[in-house]
């Protein structure tokens, strides 16, 4: 048995293959190999005190992890992660900041003090972590989630005009439900003709320009991370905050504006929204 489960946690571990190929080439019960890896695999986690190295751009981040029970409820895992060298340091139940902070606390306090980045979504429950267990390192918002806000407050104004002008949902021949994914394109992603159709169906169904004005301050916030230097950057948003919080703006920017504010005066300087290429990650 011990031969065995050796050998099962070699296999999904150091060659990547699932629980349930292993137990199909072995003639076995998924939960026979699966029980075997999650005892060995623990036993060599704890035994090995060195995993876990210095880190100085720390990330935490909730995934969907399984649907568990008879109503198959969603259940969501917190990951944290070394963001420089993409390395995943652990996983732990739920998505809220006491299992991330005692994970933190668990280290020593040279530890902590390498780490200089802290990177996260706009989760109020990890940015509490991080100012309360690594006051001097500097929050990062991660792109994906803050340019992912952007695109849905501009859903929100297109949706919004939509029932405003027409008095119903989207249809597939209304002129903004047509444009609703190339609205969502980066605009250096969008081609002449693309970008021309996106703006003959604007003009079609966007009376107010309105939803052309949330387009623009999504792109804008995508600029925020085309910016190496983190001075403007922080230039950037201070002006992209003033301009969105005009009342002439459409009110889903505004929201947009009050989020990038009131993250950006959460600690300190707050939050700074800083390139990926200070980071050392890809663009």
């Amino acid at each position: 048995m011990t031969r065995a489960g050796r050998f099962v946690t070699h296999q999904v571990g150091a060659h990547a293959r699932s629980v349930s190929e292993v137990a199909e080439d072995l003639g076995c019960n998924w939960h026979t190999v699966n029980n075997a890896v999650v005892q060995w695999g623990e036993a060599l986690l704890e035994a090995d005190t060195e995993r876990i190295g210095s880190v100085e751009a720390l990330g935490l981040d909730e995934v969907a992890f399984a649907k568990l029970g008879e109503r198959r409820k969603l259940h969501f895992a917190t990951t944290i992660a070394d963001t420089r060298r993409g390395q995943l340091l652990d996983v732990m139940p739920g998505r809220g900041g006491a299992e991330p902070r005692t994970w933190i606390n668990e280290r020593s306090p040279g530890w902590r003090a390498g780490v200089k980045w802290a990177t996260l979504d706009l989760s109020a429950a990890f940015r509490s972590v991080f100012i309360a267990e690594l006051p001097e390192a500097t929050l990062v918002a991660d792109p994906f989630h803050v340019v992912k806000h952007a695109n849905s407050k501009l859903d929100e104004c297109r949706r919004r005009v939509q029932n405003e002008t027409l008095g119903h949902r989207g249809r597939k021949t209304d002129p903004l439900f047509r444009s609703r994914r190339l609205l969502t394109m980066a605009k250096q992603r969008l081609s002449e003709d693309a970008e021309a159709k996106m703006v003959g169906l604007l003009k079609a169904g966007d009376p107010k320009g309105e939803v052309a004005t949330s387009w623009h301050a999504k792109e804008a916030v995508r600029e925020l991370y085309a910016h190496a230097d983190e001075a403007t950057a922080a230039q950037w948003i201070d002006q992209l905050i003033v301009d969105m919080a005009d009342r002439s703006q459409p009110i889903e920017v505004r929201s947009l504006g009050r989020t990038l504010k009131n993250w950006l005066l959460g600690s300190q300087r707050g939050l700074i929204v800083s390139s990926r290429s200070q980071l050392g990650l890809p663009a």
